[in-house]
């Protein structure tokens, strides 16, 4: 889709760039750039006065000046109230600040030597105009009718803002302005508005939370915290957590930097810090995949600083950190979080656009014309960018995902075309990560593979379910797999489960809102009132669990053996997965791409014996797909009778309950083990049309066929449970009124799970380094989850093998 009538937000022509400056401080000063203006002479410091030329954006941009190494922050405050504008606190001398500014406003820049060598550094700042938001453009949240997949299908189509709310009767959408609304209207879909006016919500809970903030001293949450983070925040929390600790914490860059040449930061949380190659296995926790959802980011930044705390207190924690390696990274997007953070209303409305912005900030796929400006002052305005979380390799291409650059959903030129997506799979393909959590909002659900329905649940699905179970037990979300919602191609799980075994949910913290009142962001951290997990343990207590579960070596693999003190170890698998058939623009597909994936892991002896924490050597995508051993025969086939008469045409159901009810019932085991329920109705004349549902004893869709043009429809239902269902029988339509044409053959048939899927075992190759980096010893090993696995002195017994393979 084009962006005409979408753009809220553009650049305008005028633009300026003042001049680079080399700025200069003798002194390092470890301390906060953007906590208050600093005078000219105070040590660390260097500063510089500029005046905006426009209504839009200020960029305040650091580079590193000459050879040296160093930690260079930035900060941009307003000259006459003293408040910070916008700041920058990564780890190294690379910053941008960003914020909107007033044309006119006149600014303190500050740059800030903490930490290294360098006593220089280049300051670059940029003015670039923004058009405020279009008038009458009222932004809304409706939930659209997707009774069916084919439905479902339909509205992705539609390349609207879709949400991660969804259950079996439709999707909650973001209709951004009217031309949204338009194109829903022209699809015939059917709607019903959640949230009338989400602007007028956002500016309500902006001011909701300055209340709180200026009324709370403290929060329950383990840092204190009474109003949501900056960017800028979240970086400086992040090194100074390591400052503080430096035997527990140690924050890093990740490798890449973003489009707009932003480092992403995380921290390591171990005893001894800093060890990667110490063989324990790994819990990673993400924030901020999507711009706008900022409980993301508060949650796993809260679960570091619980980590630490805990960690101290010699409580419960204690031991889970001593036993597991940590790794948590608040804010995966950056560019888009600085973004949408920064537009937070102040009341006009006119920078909301960018407020709800879900993608990052590349261009390289957009129209030429469109890719200029920053990414808060450009053309295309919320829209430019990728989804993240349709970006990575597993099942990348397929459906719930956009080839339209303009699409909320859009997946990007390729698999791992972005480099926050690059960034994350460097964590995970070089380290043993057994665990992880990815956040979002909203909708109160921990998600698992797979995320579409195409790829049933894996062999491990007892185990994956009664841990994402026992997680949901915590925060009172529904725990269920990803294509439960819809489905979802490229997203993190789905590349991390199939390719190295680790096992990852998706968290879609609270009920209702992308960024609510941050009083219901603590309370669902903590599990207090409203949240659902009040009395339970909150998130906070579900992330315990996740720990317990890294630490605990039956839901991981285990190495042992002995090696030379300094010799390093690596195991290490090459491989390609085939993406999903790529969806083309016209509906067509091609072929599935065949992505190359390395993994491995590595370990660096203290000499003697080790036990060395890894994922199961073959990938479930090999060793099992999808399917289980029947456990008993499958039920026998039913045939259902027709009442008398024909109910009347009804074009509204489920609003209009007009409709024929035939119940009949699941056995369940001793009785029968079903893999797959399949009902099916057919009718004489191809221009009638009925249309199918089947309901649950509890009143839910289950499952549906829907499809007209056809004088048949079959719905299907994997492992459907033990219990009574009512098959619902609509006349959607006839295509004469005349015509009383009725239904027949409405059977219902069962089959036997589908047995395993087992492709040949894959090995890790493991290698053995000595302390010159020589390569001193090979083998192939194989290892399952939950086994421990001795390869004896792998050092020595396998050094002819490594020489003739040399």
């Amino acid at each position: 889709m084009g962006v005409t009538g979408l753009v809220v937000a553009g650049l305008s022509a005028s633009t300026a760039s003042a001049e680079d400056s080399t700025l200069r401080s003798d002194h390092a000063v470890a301390r906060s750039c953007f906590a208050k203006p600093l005078a000219k002479g105070d040590r660390g410091v260097a500063l510089r006065q500029v005046t905006s030329t426009v209504d839009g954006l200020v960029q305040a941009r650091l580079r590193p000046h000459g050879n040296g190494s160093g930690d260079w922050d930035v900060a941009v405050f307003d000259k006459e109230s003293g408040k910070v504008v916008a700041a920058s606190a990564a780890l190294r001398s690379a910053e941008l600040a960003e914020s909107f500014v007033k044309q006119g406003q006149q600014l303190v820049v500050q740059a800030c030597r903490l930490s290294g060598s360098s006593r220089t550094v280049t300051l670059g700042v940029d003015f670039l105009a923004v058009a405020p938001q279009a008038t009458g453009q009222q932004a809304e949240i409706v939930h659209v009718e997707t009774p069916t997949r084919k439905q479902k299908d339909h509205l992705f189509a539609l390349g609207l803002d879709v949400t991660e709310k969804a259950d079996a009767t439709g999707v909650e959408v973001v209709l951004a302005g009217d031309e949204d609304r338009k194109k829903l209207r022209d699809s015939g879909m059917r709607s019903t508005v959640v949230l009338p006016n989400l602007s007028a919500k956002s500016v309500e809970n902006a001011k909701a939370d300055v209340e709180y903030d200026a009324r709370t001293e403290t929060s329950v949450l383990p840092s204190g915290r009474t109003a949501y983070r900056h960017l800028y925040e979240y970086e400086y929390e992040l090194k100074e957590l390591a400052r503080r600790n430096p035997g527990l914490v140690k924050a890093f860059t990740l490798p890449e930097p973003t489009s707009e040449g932003r480092d992403v930061v995380g921290v390591e949380i171990a005893t001894p810090v800093g060890r990667t190659g110490d063989g324990k296995p790994v819990n990673f926790t993400m924030g901020v995949h999507h711009a706008r959802e900022w409980p993301a980011g508060e949650h796993a930044i809260e679960w570091a600083y619980e980590l630490v705390k805990g960690y101290q207190a010699g409580g419960e924690l204690k031991p889970l950190v001593q036993k597991t390696r940590n790794i948590v990274v608040p804010i995966v997007n950056p560019d888009g979080f600085a973004v949408s953070r920064e537009a937070e209303p102040k009341g006009d409305f006119s920078q909301f656009d960018y407020e709800m912005k879900r993608k990052t900030c590349n261009v390289s796929d957009s129209p030429e014309n469109l890719r200029t400006g920053a990414c808060g002052a450009n053309p295309a305005g919320r829209l430019r960018g990728t989804d993240p979380n349709r970006n990575y390799a597993g099942y990348w291409g397929g459906p719930g995902a956009s080839f339209d650059w303009s699409s909320d959903i859009y997946r990007g030129s390729g698999p791992f075309s972005e480099p926050e997506t690059r960034n994350v799979r460097s964590v995970i393909a070089n380290q043993a990560v057994t665990n992880l959590i990815t956040l979002h909002t909203y909708s109160n659900l921990v998600l698992r593979v797979p995320g579409t329905a195409e790829a049933r649940p894996p062999l491990e699905e007892p185990a994956y379910q009664a841990l994402g179970d026992k997680l949901a037990s915590r925060n009172g979300y529904k725990s269920q797999p990803s294509w439960q919602l819809y489905d979802t191609t490229g997203s993190l799980e789905d590349w991390s489960y199939y390719a190295t075994g680790g096992w990852g949910f998706t968290f879609e913290v609270g009920p209702d809102e992308f960024h609510p009142q941050f009083s219901k962001v603590v309370a669902e951290y903590a599990g207090l009132a409203p949240a659902a997990g009040e009395g339970k343990g909150g998130n906070r207590q579900a992330f315990v669990d996740m720990l317990a579960s890294t630490a605990d070596q039956t839901a991981h693999s285990t190495l042992t053996g002995t090696a030379p003190k300094g010799y390093k170890l690596q195991v290490r698998k090459a491989f390609s997965t085939p993406t999903s058939r790529v969806i083309q623009p016209g509906g067509t597909t091609s072929d599935p791409i065949q992505w190359a994936d390395v993994i491995k892991s590595d370990l660096v002896s203290n000499g003697g014996k080790f036990s060395w924490a890894v994922n199961p050597s073959t990938r479930p995508y090999v060793a099992g797909r999808y399917g289980r051993d029947p456990q008993g025969p499958a039920q026998g086939k039913i045939t259902l009778a027709n009442p008398d008469g024909v109910p009347a045409p009804n074009t509204d159901f489920p609003n209009n309950p007009v409709a024929e009810r035939i119940p009949f019932r699941v056995e369940g085991m001793p009785t029968a083990d079903n893999g797959k329920l399949e009902i099916s109705v057919g009718w004489g004349t191809a221009g009638t049309d009925w249309d199918l549902y089947v309901f649950d004893s509890a009143g839910n869709l289950v499952t549906s066929s829907a499809s007209g043009g056809t004088n048949s429809e079959k719905a299907r239902l994997f492992d459907p449970p033990a219990g009574d269902y009512t098959a619902v029988l609509v006349n959607y339509s006839q295509a004469d009124p005349a015509k009383t044409d009725d239904w027949s053959n409405l059977t219902v048939e069962f089959a036997s799970p589908l047995p395993a899927t087992y492709g040949p075992k894959e090995p890790y190759t493991l290698t053995c380094s000595d302390s010159r980096g020589q390569l001193v010893g090979l083998a192939e090993i194989y290892v399952d989850r939950g086994q421990t696995t001795d390869v004896g002195d792998v050092c020595t017994r396998s050094a002819r093998t490594a020489k003739e393979r040399r």
